[in-house]
């Protein structure tokens, strides 16, 4: 018998000692580090900066023990009944509180960053009219030969005023804004004052095509001193207005103006007020400045002029626009700004026409269009240099960073996010998300960040698992730093539900979803220590055709870009972009500015230290002489630079336009295309190529572009590179189904390791090779799940444990014991439920106004069969769980699926499983509406509605109508062999 041991022992070392050697040199996967700097953030809401020592400790804790990284303080608008709490934005006391903040986050190992207004735009008390934003109004006048002017050259900025809070008489309000009372009280939104307004130029224009420079032969009373000689005269007076654009959503302190974007001088002014505050203090504490997006022009008329303006476009455009004011603003009259007047008043004719146009030439060919774009042009510049680029080096004298959003600004919003250390974004478009990463990415900006789940649902409606589904998105869109928008300040005596903001899905501690947040920002944790590594790993950088975008018409003169959605909807460069999405293309947005900056080695573009195979011109009809000769340049070089439609037609901008077309002409003669294959055509350009093809996907598939295949099975990803032949993608299974099934990466892979960030499950995946020689991946994801999969890892780790059923699913059946533990309005009391359903169905007292979290418990028999492994499927959930066997804790589960593996080994003869079910504060607030309770106490917007069949007759959000939001375990709840 020994012997015959000995022999079977002699055999089995034979067959199975390769992989028994494979295994003991296999080590458990090493998560990257978790750090201040890989954790969520959260936008902190100082409300009317209400705060003092002990809640900012206590909430400060509070916040660290639930895993967020750090917070931005953003003061805003203040409480009802706390006026005397109130602390003015950078007064003394603020200053030392925010000092106390800095000190305490650092003890607790917490960022901060701030934001650089109380409210938004940048804006405030200490703005003056002078640095105030500022807008174009004009009258135009006929006369005929011998004629003279017998009105003067005036205009009258007619009152305005907007409130968001209580209305108020214009008459009451005294200029300026900031020396009113009562300004928390009226909220005021955008203010004018009736007043005279400066002329910036009166110019006269024959039908001969001569033109007069008048402005000087207006006197101070308006009164022009001139005679129309020979011909038809029109005459354009340009003036410039104050906007009167208020701060948004301001707290005490920080209630004015905003400020002049366009002007340097108005910035600087600005900034200067904080170095005003901060002298004397440490900033050693703070990491960054932040600003909320460019919001400006979301009031009536727009934000489009500056005093510099004529200069700043004669130096930049190279001609003067005063000899073509007709041409510009026939192209999207300003609106209400524009008030026709004189001895006969020019006919207002069609927006958007001008005399080229309206003889058939197509707007690019047109002057007036070519003049449009300049003026667009030119105020994008000055948003990039006076405002971007001045606040950036203001921070870096600091030693700070700017985190800056962009979107919506009148600009090439991708220039503003490149000259911004922390490019951020917000929406639920991958599209618009990509903004911000693209500029980061092609700049080499190591941290893109967003603002996450700001109107997710309806006020209290969001789970957790909305937020992942969320912050899963912005991932995918190359994001690597959520910030939360957000979480309010509110103090411990405040009673329940404590200070809220008006738009926000309020991840607080007094949000019932509290308890099991922790679990998200683990899982958030564990996502970016894997996305703030490495460099992004694009192919594709896609043209963005600002200037066809520059010359669309409009009702007004500026275009704003929000991503694809505002400023490009309808250019080929949507379908094109998300086609490179649906078929698997990494990409990245360029802008001419950036493109002058790409170099070519090894026929691979480079830029911001990362690599590109190639630059797609998505079927551009205007493009700067300069990028066109870059273009060429870099083919030359090497590079393969691919065109969708055709080559683009001209030039924009009128400035040298002859001198321009020719040259840009000679360069494209210099083309010599050839048919590559039917529908492309190739023209050798040095070492390199230019390419034109009928669709995106023909060129990219001729240029042997990769593309991961792992789309087509519903498998989205983004990808990034370690290292040599290192990458690590983040994937989500965005269907409805689950997925169990092989994708073959795009990249060079021989064996790759699967981390499980939810779970935090870790080892090396199932591979195989496929017939032609591919390598192939096993994935295992439940819809919405995600998983980091990190390719050729130096050290060879312990095999995946996939979820293999081994047998049917055998149920867990009642009876359950229900306790409530924690929440309000009341903790009802326990009950016994002989089958599973929301708590709200219960013929108990408490149940359907109750918020908070809830203890399923069952104790069953170990279930049949000897599997090493088992699934616990909880089924349907409502909204969290937090999952018991034995007394140990086993998982957080969020949705949307709600399973767990158990180890075999944790199982006894009889078992207690403990469900711990939490759900959102929707039924609690219900019950407060309901009984007419007066939550609602917020200056400024209060609370809104984000949808409108929830607003009261008071125009307010109220929850009064709802039904009880179901909630708890409903089952059902199933265990699952599993080998």
């Amino acid at each position: 018998m020994k012997i015959v041991c000995t022999l079977l022992a002699s055999l089995l070392a034979t067959v199975t000692g390769p992989v028994l050697a494979q295994s003991a040199s296999a080590v458990q996967p090493r998560w990257p580090a978790i750090t201040q700097q890989t954790r969520p953030w959260t936008r902190w809401w100082w409300m009317g900066s209400a705060v003092d020592n002990a809640n900012l400790t206590h909430l400060l804790t509070q916040y660290r023990d639930a895993g967020l990284g750090g917070v931005e303080i953003t003061p805003i608008y203040g409480v009802k009944g706390t006026e005397s709490q109130f602390i003015p934005f950078l007064s003394p006391t603020w200053m030392q509180r925010f000092d106390y903040t800095l000190t305490e986050a650092g003890r607790l190992g917490l960022g901060v960053d701030l934001a650089q207004a109380s409210g938004w735009p940048f804006g405030g008390p200490w703005v003056t009219p002078a640095d105030a934003c500022r807008y174009v109004a004009y009258q135009t006048y006929v006369l005929r030969a011998g004629q003279s002017l017998t009105e003067p050259v005036q205009y009258r900025q007619k009152p305005l005023v907007r409130t968001v809070g209580e209305p108020i008489d214009i008459r009451q309000v005294r200029d300026p804004i900031a020396t009113n009372p009562d300004l928390q009280r009226h909220a005021f939104d955008q203010v004018r004052f009736e007043k005279p307004l400066p002329l910036q130029t009166l110019m006269a224009y024959g039908d001969k095509g001569q033109r007069v420079d008048l402005t000087s032969r207006v006197d101070g009373q308006g009164k022009l001193n001139w005679t129309a000689p020979a011909g038809n005269w029109t005459l354009y007076a340009l003036f410039m207005g104050w906007h009167g654009k208020q701060v948004e959503r301001a707290g005490p302190g920080g209630e004015g103006d905003v400020i002049d974007h366009f002007s340097k001088t108005a910035t600087d002014h600005y900034l200067n007020r904080f170095d005003s505050a901060f002298r004397g203090h440490s900033l050693a504490g703070l990491r960054a400045f932040f600003n909320d997006s460019y919001e400006v022009d979301d009031a009536q008329g727009e934000g489009n002029w500056t005093p510099a303006l004529l200069t700043e476009f004669q130096k930049r455009r190279g001609y003067d626009l005063r000899n073509y004011l007709p041409a510009l603003l026939d192209q999207a009259r300003p609106g209400q700004e524009r008030v026709p007047n004189g001895n006969v008043a020019v006919s207002p004719g069609t927006a958007g026409q001008d005399a080229d146009a309206s003889a058939g030439v197509r707007p690019a060919d047109s002057t007036g269009f070519r003049v449009l774009s300049d003026y667009r042009e030119t105020l994008s510049d000055l948003l990039l240099d006076n405002y971007t680029r001045t606040w950036h080096d203001w921070a870096g004298k600091h030693g700070k960073q700017i985190r800056n959003q962009a979107h919506g600004s009148p600009a090439n919003i991708l220039d503003l996010y490149a000259a911004t250390d922390i490019p951020e974004i917000e929406g639920t478009e991958l599209l618009r998300i990509k903004f911000a990463s693209s500029a980061a990415n092609v700049t080499g900006k190591p941290l893109i960040s967003s603002e996450s789940a700001t109107w997710d649902n309806e006020h209290f409606l969001s789970t957790l698992g909305d937020v992942k589904k969320d912050l899963d998105l912005f991932w995918l869109g190359g994001v690597n730093h959520v910030f939360y928008h957000g979480t309010n300040y509110s103090p411990q005596q405040v009673e329940w539900p404590g200070w809220l903001f008006y738009a926000a899905v309020h991840v607080n501690p007094n949000n019932s979803f509290w308890p099991d947040f922790g679990k998200l920002n683990q899982y958030g944790a564990r996502v970016q220590s894997f996305l703030q590594q490495g460099k992004p790993d694009n192919d594709v950088l896609l043209y963005l055709p600002i200037y066809d975008a520059y010359i669309r018409p409009g009702k007004v003169l500026l275009q704003h870009f929000d991503g694809i959605e505002h400023g490009f909807k309808g250019l080929p460069v949507e379908q094109i972009a998300q086609q490179l999405v649906d078929r698997g293309y990494g990409f990245d947005y360029v802008s001419d500015r950036q493109i002058n900056g790409l170099r070519v080695a090894e026929n691979r573009l480079q830029t911001g230290g990362v690599d590109y195979q190639t630059l797609l011109v998505p079927d551009a009809k205007l493009m700067p002489l300069e990028t066109f000769g870059q273009l060429l340049s870099l083919a030359r070089n090497g590079a393969t630079i691919l065109m969708v439609g055709q080559l683009p037609a001209d030039v924009p901008g009128l400035g040298n336009l002859a001198g321009r077309r020719t040259t840009f002409r000679t360069l494209q003669s210099q083309l010599h295309f050839t048919n590559a294959e039917p529908g492309i055509r190739q023209a050798t350009v040095g070492k390199g190529r230019v390419l034109v093809g009928a669709t995106a996907e023909a060129v990219l598939r001729y240029s042997r572009i990769r593309r991961e295949a792992m789309v087509d099975v519903g498998v989205s990803f983004v990808r990034r590179r370690n290292g040599t032949g290192q990458h690590t993608y983040f994937v989500v299974n965005t269907t409805k189904k689950p997925f169990d099934g092989w994708v073959a990466p795009a990249t060079t892979t021989q064996r790759a390791t699967l981390y499980n960030p939810m779970t935090e499950q870790a080892g090396q995946a199932e591979m195989r090779q496929t017939a032609d020689g591919a390598t192939e991946i096993r994935l295992q994801l439940q819809p919405g799940e995600s998983m980091i999969v990190a390719t050729n890892q130096p050290e060879r780790s312990n095999a995946y444990t996939y979820q293999t059923p081994d047998g049917p699913a055998q149920p867990l059946t009642g009876p359950w014991q229900l306790t409530f533990l924690t929440g309000g309005p009341q903790v009802p009391k326990p009950v016994n439920m002989p089958v599973l359903t929301s708590w709200t169905e219960l013929n108990e007292p408490g149940v359907q106004a109750f918020s908070g979290s809830a203890a399923y418990v069952i104790t069953f028999p170990r279930p049949a069969g000897t599997a090493p492994t088992w699934l616990l499927d909880l089924g349907k959930v409502a909204e969290s769980a937090r999952v018991q066997l034995n007394g140990r804790d086993l998982a957080t589960l969020l949705g949307p699926t709600y399973q767990l593996t158990i180890p075999g080994n944790l199982l006894r003869d009889r078992n207690e499983l403990t469900v711990i079910v939490s759900n959102g504060m929707a039924n609690r607030m219900r019950d407060l509406d309901k009984r007419g309770v007066g939550w609602k106490k917020f200056y400024n917007i209060n609370m809104s509605a984000r949808l409108k069949e929830n607003r009261g007759p008071d125009g307010l959000f109220t929850a009064e109508h709802w039904q009880p939001r179901p909630s708890g375990l409903f089952g059902p709840v199933t265990m699952t062999p599993l080998r």
